[in-house]
């Protein structure tokens, strides 16, 4: 309950951040729209066969949390999913934060017996597709172990709400910052151990058929840091809107409006509860800015990306550096905070051994979560 409390501190301690950096870019002409997309699994109560979701979405509503829980691919696997309302960031990452926070306890009322908010729900269903398909099951039941994913859906818009993802190639340079600052600040989506084995969840145990989920820092429109306008990670046609449906709800005509659903997917995020809304947040908009000025200054498109292994451990071994240390030793969450809080910032002023007081901040309390509760690498 203690470190519960320093967390909710620590968090509303950031709202004025995630509020200024927001107002800057609204002066500057850009609206950032933020969307979470949280994957958990549940065990059914003996009392029931299943989670009552139409139950649960109510209670949510009751909370004033502005999002809705669905069914996902996985038997007792669920999602949920953020409303597309004009909530601005840091009203959506106290969305997500309540959520986290209250849905266990929603879940058990409607149907819950256990409710799993982890990177890896292991053993959590049994099955195997047949060698070459991706939708037809074989009589193989070995376990599956099921990856809880977070994914942040991100777009701008110029003030009249035009997307800006859509029609420019700002869409580019943001999805090339988040590859280039992703490495680095993976401490902040990834925030325990079993995070990382769920990266090598499809080539460790052989379900590269079965899951979709990404491994690497990659681009395009199917990567980990995926860019969609037409076409979705699938290959699927993006902004299909049904026109008319036939007698077995099979849809019959449509129009597509991709221009609306344009955005960046930062699909690298792990289910957990030590995953912090507030600081992913802060770290996406950070990046906007970012972005937005390298788009300004070079409007064409940005470098190419090569793909990236991630760290395969919160912790440092013989071979590697773990994401605990990578997150201390980089200098960019610092020096750009500077850049983008103070109003006279020189980059030649702040040095790396005199972090930012926020930045700092951040450092010290992601540090003393780790130091105060071990057990985030082996649960």
């Amino acid at each position: 309950m203690k470190q519960q409390q320093g967390a909710n501190a620590f968090q509303s301690n950031l709202l004025p951040t995630l509020q200024s950096l927001t107002e800057k870019l609204v002066q500057q002409g850009f609206i950032p729209k933020v969307h979470f997309e949280l994957e958990g699994a549940y065990s059914p109560a003996k009392s029931h066969q299943a989670l009552d979701f139409h139950a649960v979405n109510q209670k949510l509503k009751t909370a004033n949390i502005a999002g809705e829980l669905k069914t996902e691919y996985w038997q007792y696997q669920w999602e949920y999913v953020s409303h597309y309302h004009d909530q601005t960031p840091a009203e959506e990452a106290q969305h997500l934060a309540n959520a986290i926070f209250q849905l266990p306890g929603i879940m058990k009322q409607c149907g819950a017996q256990e409710v799993f908010l982890k990177p890896v729900v292991w053993g959590g269903d049994q099955g195997r597709y047949i060698q070459g398909s991706s939708s037809i099951f074989s009589t193989d039941r070995r376990p599956v172990h099921i990856p809880n994913a977070v994914q942040i859906n991100v777009s701008i818009q110029d003030l009249n709400k035009k997307n800006l993802i859509a029609t420019t190639s700002l869409g580019e340079w943001l999805q090339w910052h988040l590859l280039q600052t992703s490495y680095a600040c993976c401490l902040l989506f990834l925030p325990e151990e079993d995070a990382f084995h769920r990266l090598g969840l499809r080539h460790n145990y052989s379900l590269d058929a079965e899951l979709s989920s990404p491994f690497e820092l990659s681009g395009g429109h199917q990567g980990s840091i995926a860019l969609y306008r037409e076409k979705g990670k699938h290959n699927q046609d993006m902004g299909i809107v049904p026109l008319l449906y036939g007698s077995h709800d099979q849809v019959l005509s449509y129009h597509q409006d991709w221009h609306s659903t344009a955005r960046i997917e930062h699909r690298l995020g792990a289910t957990s509860q030590h995953y912090d809304p507030y600081l992913n947040v802060l770290f996406i908009l950070l990046n906007i800015l970012e972005a937005i000025e390298s788009w300004q200054i070079h409007p064409g498109f940005p470098p190419q990306y090569t793909t990236k292994a991630l760290p395969k451990s919160l912790y440092d071994n013989n071979k590697e550096t773990g994401a605990i240390s990578l997150f201390k030793q980089d200098y960019w969450l610092s020096k750009t905070i500077a850049k983008h809080l103070n109003t006279e910032f020189e980059e030649p002023q702040l040095q790396p051994q005199t972090p930012h007081p926020l930045a700092a901040q951040i450092i010290h309390h992601l540090m003393l979560r780790y130091e105060q509760n071990s057990t985030i690498s082996l649960q």
